[in-house]
């Protein structure tokens, strides 16, 4: 407690009428200073007491309890101090700052953190919400201990007086050499067979040219001169229609601080402009138009859909010119254009010298080259005008035994049904019963549904670059029209046409890796009951393997737990996957060098400093108005306190000025009267 006096006042009318009084007595100053006369020092004097008697001024003894003055320590816990160790420098200058402060009888700590992991380093705003409740004539200054990377300076450093002064402890050295590639500008989408260009800055301290290696999806890497400092444009095709991740990184320099920012991603989205389908109908049947208004209501398929009604040993009378069907472009279709389309259907057909075997071994060599085949059979393909007697039976996976199995049964899936992408959780539908299949046996792929004494019914299998599947019934049609509870007509075939055309989504062995809700998740598509351990890449370079757990049959999760921002990379086998936790491009990596520059302002401004710190050399704490010095930094003692009793005493009583009055005009009545 400290015993102080000072002069109050407690005023007999409202300032406001004693401020006009006291402009009153200031005028009668100047009038009489200006005219003079007999008493007028006297009566000057007169009018002043009464001005003052109405201040009534107070002399105060005051009990006060000092209050210490707050310094905010503001640590930096972003991501860049978890290079080069500055997470262990900064605690122990934080410890050794807090320590100082403590055993000072004249400041008080208040400690904060920025955010972990954050996406970029707010270190004003820190200030602000440390100090936001203290009175600012307790505020001592603000000491932040960071790398000196900080993304939310205000454009008027002015806002930040009040928190006064701001100094800045720097971790880590004046010599860091940190190497980045810096994404411009890129596209969020493409068209699926075209190439899209992005534009990216390498900067490479110390040398002047680099390399940017790319990838799309993990797939086959190139590499892309570029100059340190310009923009370079890189271009690259669209693969695949829905995510497409490209993957752009430089080399590591000698002692660099980290690989984190020296390679970026960015996801891009597939658009395939139309899927150009051949539907073949071999002859009118009750399933045509099923097959038909399923393909036509996608806005996505450009359908080309042709039924063979008359065979060429089908002679009439009959002009051409008057018939109202057309030839079968053989040529046109299976030789000049048939590379322009993305899947061929053959439904019901049966060899009868429309298609000659020079164009049937064209559309073996089309899928081999990439294109992708479906058969869909009925009773010809167990004859002997069956599609399987000709070249394309290099590409099938079934063989027909020549019997036509008849009799109402219902359809389920294989075993490896279960759990491919095609056909996983198809049987949560109600199966309608069929009434007629083709027999057949296994010869290579992958069967997905069978029959109950497990004859092939549904199999899919991969022929070189492309895809085929074989449909051994004629029956699909009752769960399109609803027979018997239906079935899932339209579910299946999506998901089978979308698999032939290679869909990222329906790829049976399938690898993803996505942040979700502060964590990222892997998760894993497989025909593998028991698949390898996820082996994962985080940003900062440390490697580790994990488990999985199958939430369903065919799919497997793994999680990862507060994750680094930045890049991830996860590999199982051949499979692989990035995925970016946080912004493409976060504040945060974009110079992970430890500067003096960012802070130098706001400590200009508020009267601090800026100095690098280590384990071993933090400053001492002076309370001063000065920055302070080589090895020191001023506080500032605000000098708060908090009153806790008082006691006033009239300066002037009223005994006492009614007193000085009277004298007052007994000298003005005498100097008047000689």
């Amino acid at each position: 407690m400290i015993d102080a006096t000072r002069i109050g006042f407690d005023p007999l009318l409202p300032w406001l009428w004693v401020g006009l009084l006291g402009g009153l007595i200031a005028l009668v100053w100047v009038i009489y200073g200006l005219r003079g006369g007999r008493a007028w020092l006297t009566r000057a004097l007169g009018a002043t007491l009464i001005g003052i008697a109405l201040a009534n001024p107070l002399r105060v003894e005051e009990n006060r309890e000092p209050l210490k003055s707050v310094a905010a320590v503001i640590v930096d816990r972003s991501a860049s101090m978890g290079v080069e160790g500055r997470s262990g420098i900064a605690d122990t200058v934080r410890d050794d700052v807090i320590a100082r402060i403590e055993a000072s009888e004249t400041f008080e700590a208040r400690v904060i953190e920025t955010p972990l992991n954050a996406a970029q380093t707010d270190l004003a705003t820190s200030i602000q919400s440390a100090l936001a409740d203290t009175p600012r004539q307790q505020i001592a200054g603000a000491i932040l201990i960071t790398d000196g990377q900080a993304h939310d300076m205000p454009p008027d450093l002015a806002t930040l007086n009040d928190f006064g002064p701001v100094h800045g402890l720097i971790v880590g050295n004046e010599d860091e050499v940190d190497w980045r590639i810096d994404l411009v500008s890129a596209p969020s989408y493409g068209i699926v067979g075209e190439t899209i260009s992005f534009d990216v800055r390498v900067e490479t301290e110390g040398r002047p040219t680099s390399t940017i290696e790319v990838s799309v999806n993990g797939g086959q890497r190139r590499f892309v001169p570029a100059f340190s400092g310009q923009v370079t444009r890189v271009t690259v095709p669209v693969d695949r229609r829905g995510a497409n991740t490209v993957v752009l990184s430089i080399p590591e320099a000698p002692n660099e601080l980290t690989r984190a920012n020296n390679l970026t991603a960015v996801t891009v989205s597939g658009i395939r402009d139309t899927l150009r389908v051949l539907l073949v109908t071999g002859e009118p049947h009750q399933g045509g138009r099923a097959w038909r208004d399923l393909l036509k209501s996608d806005p996505m398929v450009d359908l080309v859909h042709f039924t063979i009604l008359r065979p060429p040993h089908k002679q009439d009378a009959t002009p051409t010119e008057e018939l109202a069907l057309i030839g079968f472009p053989t040529r046109e279709l299976f030789d000049e254009k048939l590379s322009e389309f993305d899947l061929i259907i053959f439904d019901q057909y049966r060899r009868r010298g429309v298609l000659h075997l020079r164009y049937l071994d064209n559309i073996a060599q089309y899928v081999l080259d990439g294109g992708a085949l479906l058969i869909a059979a009925g009773e010809p393909f167990a004859s002997s005008q069956s599609l399987h007697r000709t070249p394309l039976a290099s590409v099938l996976p079934l063989s027909p035994t020549g019997e036509i199995i008849e009799g109402a049964f219902v359809p389920a899936l294989s075993e490896l049904g279960d759990r491919h992408s095609i056909t996983a959780g198809l049987d949560a539908f109600s199966f309608g019963p069929w009434y007629r299949y083709i027999e057949a046996r296994e010869v290579t792929g992958d069967v997905l549904m069978v029959t109950p004494d497990n004859a092939p019914l549904l199999a899919v299998d991969r022929v070189g670059e492309g895809r085929v599947a074989e449909l051994m019934s004629d029956q699909l049609w009752l769960w399109a029209r609803g027979h018997e509870g239906g079935g899932p007509f339209a579910d299946m075939i999506r998901r089978l046409v979308h698999w032939m055309m290679k869909e990222p989504e329906l790829e049976e062995e399938r690898l993803t890796l996505e942040a979700q809700d502060g964590k990222l998740v892997a998760r894993l598509k497989t025909l593998n009951e028991q698949p390898s351990d996820l082996a994962v890449l985080s940003p900062s370079g440390d490697a580790e393997l994990l488990g999985w757990t199958e939430s369903l049959p065919g799919e497997f999760v793994a999680t990862i737990e507060d994750p680094e921002l930045g890049l991830y990379q996860a590999r199982v086998g051949d499979l692989e996957a990035v995925a970016l936790n946080g912004p493409a491009q976060p504040l945060e990596f974009a110079d992970l060098r430890s500067t003096t520059d960012v802070l130098q302002p706001l400590a200009d401004a508020t009267g601090g400093q800026v100095m690098r710190v280590s384990s071993s050399t933090t400053p001492e704490l002076r309370a001063s108005r000065d920055a302070g010095g080589s090895n020191w930094i001023g506080l500032r003692d605000r000098d708060a306190y908090v009153v806790r009793d008082s006691e006033t005493t009239n300066l002037l009583p009223p005994w006492l000025v009614a007193g000085m009055l009277f004298v007052l005009f007994l000298l003005a009545w005498r100097r008047e009267a000689r």
